[in-house]
C-alpha cells in the first residue's frame, strides 16, 4: 500500500489537534470496548522494550518496573503529553519522533514489542508488523491489541461504511486483522483472544529462535572460513 506525503502529513496534523481529547476517547473505548487489553499487553513485556505509535503514553503506568522501554509516535503533539506523563510516573522511557513503516532502530533491537490500538490507523499496517519483526530479536514476543473486521457480516457492513470517512479524514480503518500479517511474518501466535462480538482481539507472538541445527551450521561455516588461506 502506497500513501503519499500529502495524506501522511494530513493525518499526523489531525492528531497533533485531537491529541489533547485523545485520552478521554480512549478510556470511553477502553470500557466498553477493549476491557483490560493494555493490562494484558504491557504486563507481558520483558527486556528491552518497544513501544510502536505509543501516542499520548497511556500504557505507561501499565509496564512492569524493570524493562527499558523506548516509545515511537509519527505525532510530536502526542509525544509531548506522553513525555509528560512519564515525568509524572518518574518512567525513564525513550521517546522518539520516528515513522512505524521505517524504525530508526538496528535488527534485532528489542526483546518485546508492543502495539495496542495503533494498527488501524498506520497506513500501511503489513509493512509496520514486518519492521516490528525485523527489530524483534529471535525469540522475543511481538504484543497486539487492535479492534479488527467484525466476526458477524451486518457489523462488517457497518464498519464499512464507517471506513468511507474515517478513512480519508483520519487515516481509521475498520476491517484489518493484524493476525494475518504476524502469520504473514512467521511469527508464533502463542495467546489470541477475540471478545466484544468479534471486534477487539489482542495476541502474543513468538519470533522464532535460531534452532540448535542453525547454529552448530553456522559454526561450522565459521570454522571453514577461519581455515581458508589468504592471499598477499
Amino acid at each position: 500500500m502506497t500513501v503519499g506525503k500529502a495524506n501522511r502529513d494530513r493525518w499526523r496534523r489531525y492528531w497533533d489537534k485531537h491529541s489533547a481529547s485523545y485520552d478521554k476517547e480512549m478510556r470511553f473505548f477502553d470500557r466498553v470496548l477493549f476491557g483490560d487489553s493494555r493490562a494484558w499487553i504491557c504486563s507481558q513485556a520483558t527486556g528491552d522494550t518497544l513501544e510502536v505509535a505509543i501516542g499520548t503514553g497511556l500504557n505507561l503506568p501499565l509496564y512492569p518496573p524493570g524493562i527499558r522501554l523506548t516509545g515511537i509516535d509519527y505525532s510530536p503533539a502526542m509525544l509531548a503529553i506522553a513525555k509528560q506523563r512519564a515525568q509524572e510516573l518518574g518512567r525513564d522511557v525513550d521517546l522518539r519522533e520516528a515513522d512505524a513503516h521505517a524504525l530508526p532502530f538496528p535488527d534485532a533491537s528489542f526483546d518485546t514489542i508492543v502495539c495496542t490500538f495503533s494498527l488501524c490507523a498506520i497506513p500501511d499496517d503489513a509493512r509496520a508488523v514486518s519492521e516490528m519483526n525485523r527489530v524483534l530479536r529471535p525469540g522475543g514476543l511481538l504484543l497486539l491489541a487492535d479492534h479488527i473486521a467484525a466476526a458477524a457480516w451486518p457489523a462488517r457492513a457497518i464498519q464499512r461504511l464507517l471506513e468511507v470517512v474515517t478513512v480519508p479524514l483520519q487515516g481509521e480503518h475498520f476491517l484489518r486483522r493484524p493476525l494475518h500479517h504476524v502469520q504473514a511474518q512467521g511469527l508464533t501466535v502463542e495467546r489470541r483472544q477475540r471478545f466484544k462480538l468479534g471486534l477487539t482481539e489482542r495476541l502474543a507472538a513468538r519470533k522464532p529462535a535460531p534452532s540448535q541445527q542453525d547454529h552448530e551450521e553456522t559454526s561450522a561455516t565459521s570454522d571453514g572460513l577461519h581455515d581458508q588461506p589468504t592471499s598477499s
